[in-house]
Formats: C-alpha cells, structure tokens, sequence
C-alpha cells in the first residue's frame, strides 16, 4: 500500500512543482535548485517503486524503507504546500501597491503568520536552514539504501522471482458489489456472441488489487443458477460448471513463459504428469484433449504485450468446440488488445459504503461496524 501512496505523491509534487513561481519567492537561486533536486531524487526512487511493492512481501527492510519513504514525501508535500501559498500571497500582495484600497484590504486579510518575517524564516528552512538539510540529507539516505536493498528499475513484466501465485477457489461470502460485474461476464461467457472463430476472449482489466482476479475464480466456480438467462430462453446454460466440458485456471505472474502454460493447462484437462522434448509434442498432446470440447481457460496476471508470444500459446486452442472461452485478468489494456479480446471488461472499484462492509467482514467478520461504534469513520 505504501508504495501506491509514494507513487500518487510523487506525481502530485511534480505537478506542483511546475505550478510555483519561483521569481515570487525571493530567493529563487536558493530554493529552486534544492526543490529541483528532490524532486529528481524522487523521480529515481519512484522508477523502482514496483520492485519494492513485491520485495516487500518477503523482505522487512523494503517495507521499512517504503513506509519513511512515504512519511519523507508528506513532509516534501506539506513544504511545497506552504510555497505555494506564500508564492501566491506575495504575488497579490506585490499588486496590492496599485490602490490604496487594495493595499488596505491585504492588510486586513494577510494574518501574522505570513509576515515578511515569517517568509524569511521559510525561505532559510527551505534553503540552507535545519529543516531543509534534514529533508535532503533523509532523502539522499534512501536513495543510498535502495541500491542496498538491491531495488531494481523497471521490473513490472519481469516481477519477483516469487510470485504470489493464486489458485482458483474462493470463498464466496467475502465477495461484495460485485453481482451486476458477474451477471455481466457470465452473459459474455454463457451466451452466444458472434465470433468468427470457435475460441474468443474475454479480458478484465483494471488496477491491482481491484479485485479482477477474485471475479475471475467467482466466474470460474460459478454452479448456481444464473441471472443472465432471460426468462423466455430456457435453453440458455445454468452455470459454467456445466456449460464448459474441460476447465483450466492458470497464474501467469511471472514471465509469459508459452511451455510452462501450456503445459499447465495441458495437466489441468487431464493430461497428467507426462513429460515432452519440445513444445511441438505438448502443443500436440494438448490438441487432442482440447479437441471438439468447449472449455473455459483462465490465464491470472497478464502482462505479456507480445502478440508473437501470445499467437503462439493459442495455437492448439482452434480445435475447441464452439463457445470456448478464455479468461485473461489485466492491468494493461494493451494486454488485452494483444491477445485479441473483443472488448475488454474494464473493472471500477467498489463503493466507499461497500468497501467499508468489506473491511468489517474481513476484520470482524461482521457486515457493517454497527456494534463498534468507536470505529466509525467521522
């Protein structure tokens, strides 16, 4: 979580950088280079935000770092803040000497706190004072200690070489707000689009830990009677258990590795252990099981944006009967254009009134915080 805050406040403090006008502010020659410098300091820190995010899992010294990281950037934030303010109010007051009237009435709306003594003070924090050099020297500490810590930049495709693997059964009773998502994906799954081909796609996309991959093992276990089917169509399929022959869930994570997944489903659809010199005996030996069945595949944590890759994983999928599915869960759009979903299912996060009876069911196993008055949210 620490390091989704670090990445929405290194772009808010970019962005307020760019905003502060630095000729107001007295001793620009003095702060802006200082400013400058934290800023780039947190643009190299930021590049390897994704490493931490999944060595933090395992390793106690990152998540550490993140967490004063993340108290570092509000301080940053708080000054840069209290710049622009005394930016904006020595601007107006700079035109107040225009009219008398005007003058007066900055008098009367300028309080104390932001005398000219007060903007002296700042402006020594800022640039050779204790509270600047406290900012710049725990800063230079933890860009120190990220190379330490053996943090590495752009990791997203290549991730941990642990990855937090999912399998595919789920516990239904502490999956909220998503009904209208299911009936919604399973009418994509049940139902008979057009498509030119036996096997289509259907993707969901959006951003981690918006709970795609939960909707995912939801859509895979469904056995219940659906509320997809219309009233008047009766030979519409109850649930996915019944309407798909062979069933396959595999988590990707890692590398978009074509032999392993393959080999993964291949085991899932009743291949067994059998072992094969090359992937053209897998794809093989894959075929014949998948052949004239209609079968659901669920491919987890998607990030391959190689179409190569991707064509040929599905090679042996054309043999599937009519109505076979895939299921790719995604963080990238581009994602699912490369692997030729039809349209991409772009998943929205929860209500705040959902999300909370979220939080009291997995903390308290309660539906709400009725009968914890002391943890209400003013």
């Amino acid at each position: 979580m620490a390091e989704v805050i670090v990445n929405i406040l290194v772009g808010v403090l970019s962005e307020k950088l760019a905003k502060i006008e630095f000729s107001k502010l007295g001793r620009p020659k003095a702060i802006k280079p200082q400013l400058t410098k934290w800023k780039n300091d947190m643009l190299m820190i930021h590049a390897v935000l994704d490493d931490a995010g999944q060595k933090q899992i395992f390793q106690k010294a990152v998540e550490l770092w993140l967490h004063e990281l993340q108290d570092l950037a509000y301080d940053i934030d708080d000054i840069v803040d209290d710049l622009t303010t005394e930016g904006m109010i020595r601007k107006f007051h700079q035109q107040s000497h225009a009219g008398t009237s005007t003058s007066k009435f900055w008098k009367i709306m300028i309080p104390s706190c932001c005398t000219n003594s007060t903007l002296r003070n700042l402006f020594r924090d800022l640039g050779l004072g204790s509270k600047g050099e406290k900012i710049t020297k725990k800063l230079n500490d933890l860009v120190d200690q990220k190379t330490k810590l053996g943090l590495e930049v752009n990791v997203r495709v290549e991730r941990s070489n642990i990855p937090l693997e999912q399998t595919s059964l789920v516990d239904e009773s502490k999956v909220m707000g998503r009904e209208a998502d299911k009936v919604a994906l399973l009418r994509k799954l049940l139902g008979k689009e057009a498509c030119n081909q036996n096997v289509s796609v259907v993707s969901i996309v959006g951003l981690g830990g918006i709970g795609k991959t939960t909707l995912a093992k939801v859509l895979y276990n469904d056995k219940n009677v659906t509320e997809h089917r219309q009233s008047t169509d009766t030979s519409a399929p109850t649930n996915v258990k019944k309407h798909f022959t062979l069933r396959a869930w595999v988590c990707v994570s890692n590398e978009f590795d074509v032999y392993n997944i393959s080999k993964a489903i291949f085991q899932a659809v009743g291949g067994g252990e059998e072992q094969f010199n090359s992937l053209n005996l897998l794809h093989e030996a894959l075929k014949e099981k998948l052949e004239s069945k209609r079968f659901l595949v669920v491919l987890d944590d998607v990030w391959n944006e190689s179409h190569d890759k991707w064509e040929r994983l599905r090679s042996p999928f054309a043999v599937g009967a009519p109505g076979s599915k895939i299921i790719i869960t995604t963080r990238k759009t581009k994602v699912a254009t490369v692997m030729n979903s039809v349209q991409a299912y772009n998943l929205e996060g929860l209500s705040n009134e959902i999300a909370l009876s979220l939080l009291a069911k997995y903390t308290l196993d309660e539906e709400n915080f009725d009968n914890h008055p002391s943890l209400h949210l003013e």
